[in-house]
């Protein structure tokens, strides 16, 4: 691994020291960690700084260096932090697809309450403990169903992938006013009456949406439909 990681992996993975004597740290990096997610949280990344993480923490800029070495490792530690990990403690219940299922709506949730995660893990990057849990009960839940390792762990990224597409376009008419969807709505439903003729195929398919109260379907619809291909590639196997 490349020397750009090395500090990332220790900070993540590696036991922190504890010391032997003498009075107890101010700052460990839970308490940083977490004062970073509250920043993103109301702010953005955008507006994430060493500088107003230390404000946050009543400490010095150069304190907390001691601790993280720059805002590459703080952002890690803030991941793991706002995601969390996996809850084992809760007893593992139905069969492959009721766990998926209960998986992705437990990570859906957990991505609309911190949208700046979304920016945070793109690209190629260090993941920590809590992160690499969730993905080691999304591959566990398909245990024994015939699909290969590789098979399970793409299962996984194609879900992850419907989840990040919607939580983004949720996230993006965050602070657009007051409930933006509908507004548009209005607009496109406007639009379709006027030049519907020339888009006969989705003006009935609006029609449609808007006789189910305009309710945005497109997560379940999503991620029902991955399971069904799932469930006839499963079952192609068991034949």
């Amino acid at each position: 691994m490349g020397d750009e990681y090395a500090e990332t992996v220790r900070l993540l993975w590696e036991p922190q020291p504890k010391p032997a004597r003498g009075p107890r740290p101010t700052l460990d990096l839970d308490r940083i960690a977490r004062a970073g997610v509250q920043i993103a949280d109301w702010d953005g990344l955008s507006e994430l700084s060493m500088r107003r993480v230390a404000e946050r923490l009543g400490v010095t800029k150069m304190a907390l260096y001691r601790y993280v070495p720059g805002k590459a490792e703080l952002i890690a530690l803030m991941i793991d932090a706002a995601i969390g990990p996996y809850p084992t403690a809760e007893q593992v219940r139905g069969d492959w697809r009721e766990q998926l299922e209960d998986w992705a709506r437990r990570l859906f949730v957990g991505f609309r309450q911190h949208p700046w995660v979304l920016e945070a893990t793109v690209g190629p990057r260090v993941m920590g403990p809590g992160e690499l849990s969730w993905l080691e009960r999304a591959v566990s839940a398909l245990d024994g169903t015939g699909l290969t390792g590789a098979e399970r762990m793409d299962t996984a990224v194609l879900l992850l992938g419907h989840l990040r597409g919607i939580v983004a376009q949720q996230a993006g008419t965050a602070g657009s006013g007051d409930n933006p969807e509908a507004q548009l709505g209005a607009i496109l439903g406007g639009l379709m009456q006027e030049h519907g003729a020339q888009f006969p195929a989705l003006a009935s398919a609006f029609a449609s949406a808007v006789q189910s109260d305009g309710q945005d379907h497109a997560w379940e619809f999503g991620l029902q439909r991955i399971l069904d291909g799932l469930a006839a590639l499963i079952d192609q196997r068991a034949r």
